[in-house]
């Protein structure tokens, strides 16, 4: 039974030992598959690493030389699907863990919701010198285009149905968590490895509306403002630290997509992946540069909310 962040992490488990041990002995390995079982699960919790200031802190207040502290939200949700090999265990007691015969409509709102929020409000906070979450959602500017986004482009591609909560309350509550600046999650750690994080949290989205005939601006802001954030200056000119292991190919291509945006995204195909190929996705994002470039990054983040003001939302 897993605990982790890794999609499907109960069939990804059951794969590899069922592999593995299928290669020291087949017979083992068919009635590990037809006996065991190995129960998917979501757990969600925002919990960002260790830093010197978290150790400063449990140091200061408790006494403790701990060298590896974890500042953790007091929301939690481990989402279990409900699969045991002999019984479930007595976990039902626990408040925090929901039994589901799929865990898989769980999985895919907090990718969209949760993660996708983290992916979309990091690039422009941190162009705008931001420090942490909490800062980012509370910027007269990025607080309203997050509400906008999710209203127009991401909640519509999140079925509803769950009965804890619905995708907006659910967004609601998200919103509140990032709103905590108890755990100082900072903006640096969730824009490291955008090539990784886009893929997973953005780009699937934009493929869906895009599939849908729905409205891809907002979301191209996005991936343009991680373009800009690999251009590797902020608003005011400061430097952005290399942040990402394909850092110097990220860098080299933003800047000659300051001339020519949609250069970053056919380029990017590993990325992109079939979204290289829209023209509509690259005249948005077109777009959006050029709006970055001549608005700033907060005027840009303005012109989306205020171009979704009184527009009904796609469904």
């Amino acid at each position: 039974m897993s605990c982790d962040n890794i999609p499907h992490n109960g069939d990804c488990v059951s794969e590899v030992v069922c592999d593995l041990a299928c290669a020291q002995n087949k017979e083992l390995g068919d009635w590990i598959k037809e006996t065991i079982k190995f129960p998917n699960s979501m757990v969600d919790r925002i919990t960002p690493a260790t830093t010197d200031e978290t150790r400063k802190f449990v140091k200061d207040n408790y006494g403790y030389e701990d060298v590896s502290p974890i500042f953790c939200e007091p929301f939690t949700q481990w989402v279990l699907e409900d699969k045991f090999t002999s019984g479930r265990p007595a976990l039902d007691k626990i408040d925090s863990i929901l039994f589901v015969d799929d865990v898989a409509p769980y999985e895919f709102r907090k990718l969209r919701l949760l993660n996708g929020g983290h992916a979309s409000l990091s690039y422009p906070a941190a162009l705008l010198e931001l420090a942490y979450v909490h800062d980012a959602v509370d910027h007269e500017a990025i607080r309203p285009f997050l509400d906008c986004l999710m209203e127009h482009e991401i909640m519509p591609t999140v079925p509803g149905g769950l009965p804890d909560m619905t995708p907006s309350e659910y967004w609601e509550s998200v919103k509140e968590r990032f709103c905590n600046p108890t755990i100082e999650d900072t903006i640096r750690r969730n824009c490291f490895d955008g090539a990784s994080r886009q893929p997973k949290f953005i780009v699937p989205v934009i493929r869906d509306n895009l599939d849908c005939g729905r409205s891809v601006e907002g979301l191209a802001l996005v991936s343009a403002m991680w373009c800009r954030y690999c251009q590797g200056k902020t608003d005011k000119g400061a430097v952005i630290e290399p942040n990402d292991p394909q850092w110097y190919r990220l860098h080299d291509l933003a800047l000659k997509a300051k001339d020519k945006p949609a250069l970053w995204v056919q380029e990017l195909r590993d990325v992109y992946g079939s979204v290289s190929d829209s023209s509509k996705f690259a005249e948005d994002f077109t777009k959006a540069m050029t709006s970055i470039q001549n608005d700033g990054v907060a005027g840009a983040l303005k012109k989306y909310s205020e171009s979704k003001s009184g527009v009904p939302v796609s469904q």
